[in-house]
């Protein structure tokens, strides 16, 4: 079915659907192991993945979200 999409509209569902979810997750990873074992190398590179999509996302006109 992804096939039938066209590449306009695949590249919308990505940027609006897929990044900010992934970069939530990610967020939620780092915090979760963070929590768990302190602060590591491993929940470091995760929040600040989740922040990179977060800056990213800002940079092309979006709004702040609340924590």
């Amino acid at each position: 079915m992804w096939l039938f999409l066209t590449r306009r509209f695949r590249m919308w569902v990505i940027l609006t659907v897929l990044a900010p979810l992934a970069t939530k997750v990610l967020r939620n990873l780092g915090q979760a192991l963070r929590k768990r074992n302190g602060p590591s190398t491993i929940s470091n590179g995760l929040l600040k993945a989740g922040d990179l999509g977060e800056k990213a996302r800002l940079k092309l006109g979006g709004k702040r979200r609340g924590r």
